[in-house]
Formats: C-alpha cells, sequence, structure tokens
C-alpha cells in the first residue's frame, strides 16, 4: 500500500527533511502591508520577513489552505500518487486549517474513483484527516512517527492507531522574546493566553513566561526572570524528561530566527549531548512564517511527546 503524509505550513520541521520523507505540504499565506507571501516552509523566506518587518509582523494577517484548493490537490494529484493519505494538521484550537482539509475530504472521498480508475487504478482510495492538537515544533512529532512506521512497513491502522495515540500526548514549549509583540498579536487574535497586563508587567521586569500547549490547549507554566535563564530552564527541564524517558525517538526545536543564535543559547549544548546519549534523534529548523508571525522574533520552541508530567 502506498502511504502518502500530509501537513501544513505551520509544521516546524525542516524543508530538505520534508523533501526526503516525500510529505505533501498544505501552503498558508500571510498577508502584510498590502503584499502576500505564501509559506512554503522556507527559512530563508522567514529571515527575510524578520528583517523586513520586524517587529511590525504583529499586524499581518494569516489565511489558511482553502478547502477548494486542497480537494483540487488531492483530486489532482493524491489519490493518483497514493492508496491511503494521512492529513495531521495543526491543533484544530488555532487554526482553520483542520476544518478547511475535513471539508475538502468529504467531496474527495466522493469523487476520487474517476481520476484514480483514469489513472489505471482499480482499488479504493483512504483519507483521513487528523488533528496533531499542537503547535509549532510539537506538531513535528506525529509526521516523523508517521515515517517512520511506513517506512517499517506498517499498516495503515497500526499508523492511524498509533498517531492518535501520540496526538494526545505530545507537548510544545516555548519562550517568547518580544512580550510586547506577543501581547498585541494575542490581542488581535482574541486570544487571552497572555493578557495585557502579564506582557505589561513581564516587559517592565524583564520576566519572560514559559508557553505550554497539550491537546490543544495553551497557557503558561512558568516565569523567569531574563530570556536567556528561561531558554536554559526550558532546555534543563527537557534534558529531564529525555533522562525520564520519551515516547517516541524525536526531538523538535524550533526558532524564530538563524538556527546558530538558538544553538548559542546556554542550556543547548547540554541537552544535545542527553539526545544523543539517550538515542533521541533532534530536528532543529527556523520556524515557520505562519509561526513567527502569531509568535514574534526570537520565540524558541520544543516539541516532544511524553507521559504526563508537570513543568518543575
Amino acid at each position: 500500500m502506498r502511504i502518502g503524509i500530509v501537513v501544513d505550513a505551520a509544521c516546524d520541521l525542516p524543508p530538505e527533511w520534508l523533501d526526503a520523507a516525500g510529505i505533501v505540504l498544505l501552503p498558508a499565506t500571510v498577508h502584510i502591508g498590502g503584499t502576500s507571501v505564501v509559506d512554503l516552509r522556507d527559512p530563508q523566506a522567514t529571515l527575510a520577513f524578520i528583517r523586513t518587518h520586524g517587529r511590525r509582523g504583529h499586524s499581518a494577517q494569516t489565511a489558511a489552505f482553502p478547502a477548494d484548493r486542497i480537494r483540487s490537490l488531492f483530486l489532482d494529484r493524491l489519490v493518483i500518487d497514493y492508496d491511503h493519505v494521512f492529513c495531521l494538521t495543526v491543533a484544530r484550537s488555532r487554526s482553520r486549517i483542520h476544518d478547511n482539509a475535513r471539508h475538502a475530504s468529504y467531496a474527495v472521498l466522493n469523487e476520487y474513483r474517476q481520476p484514480r480508475t483514469a489513472a489505471g487504478h482499480a482499488t479504493p482510495f483512504a483519507l483521513q484527516v487528523l488533528d496533531s492538537q499542537q503547535v509549532f515544533a510539537g506538531q513535528g512529532i506525529l509526521p516523523v512517527e508517521a515515517v517512520r512506521l511506513r517506512d517499517a512497513k506498517a499498516s495503515a491502522l497500526e499508523i492511524h492507531s498509533r498517531l492518535e495515540f501520540l496526538a494526545g500526548r505530545s507537548y510544545s514549549y516555548m519562550v517568547p522574546r518580544d512580550l510586547g509583540y506577543l501581547r498585541e498579536r494575542t490581542r488581535r487574535r482574541g486570544d487571552r493566553s497572555v493578557s495585557l497586563l502579564a506582557a505589561t508587567l513581564g516587559a517592565a521586569l524583564d520576566i519572560r513566561p514559559i508557553l505550554h500547549c497539550h491537546q490543544g490547549e495553551t497557557g503558561p507554566v512558568d516565569r523567569v526572570r531574563g530570556f536567556e535563564p528561561a531558554a536554559r530552564r526550558l532546555f534543563d527541564f527537557t534534558c529531564e524528561r529525555v533522562h525520564e524517558g520519551l515516547l517516541t525517538p524525536t526531538l523538535c526545536l524550533s526558532y524564530g530566527g538563524e538556527l546558530d543564535a538558538m544553538r548559542a543559547l546556554p542550556g543547548y549544548d547540554r541537552l544535545i549531548a542527553s539526545c544523543r546519549e539517550h538515542g533521541i534523534e533532534v530536528f532543529e529548523t527556523v520556524m515557520s512564517l505562519t509561526g513567527l508571525v502569531n509568535v514574534g522574533p526570537g520565540a524558541l520552541t520544543i516539541g516532544f511527546a511524553a507521559p504526563p508530567h508537570a513543568f518543575t
């Protein structure tokens, strides 16, 4: 069985890995100042956006790939190239892409027979849209596991069961660099994750929250004075999770800027050494343009799957 994997542009995995794994990307569009940029998971495009717009990026609007274009992508290509496709989306609570993909899937499953038969395939086609319940680096856990299972010749049923299990056990953590940016962005979105008072006090006292996403819910789990100490706190906490045991041999890191700046943060080297010691594969990438617009330049995110835990 030919198994295909689809992700949206918010998924923070290295583009070269996505290409090598044959993963199909659903792009997003960013609108700012009368211009539009298509987010195709291109690190250079993200870095160029930072140089051009910087802190003004909070005024940008993002648009998920529409249902009619998802439908066309599947009917023109994917129903021919694959027999079973998993479409893994950013948390439904954070974007319309999941609902768009679900809406498109109904049409695809009703209309796939003609193009598939014309291509010489007489067998049925299956499509499953899964909510990763994650954002940023946390969204990378499911595609990596799906590729690992596909390459191990697991059945579609086995892959689906495993991905659903991991979706509810994936975690992402983030340290924002610019609280003013994040506060303004969340205000525009109507999101109360970072209140005006918290952002104002945090900026005045140089206090950085460590934010958390699990099962689609987001919120702060700690506050640390200074960005670099907060990054170290997060790296040290992640080392503890690696030592205790992750549910997949995967750790994802993303950063809203040049990766060398992330690698220079205190605690990074210790985390990489810990992952190497425990056989954990580390995926590093510049944050997606869609993600950067929402949280601001310089943000650090980490994602992994693990048993239930507290941030201590």
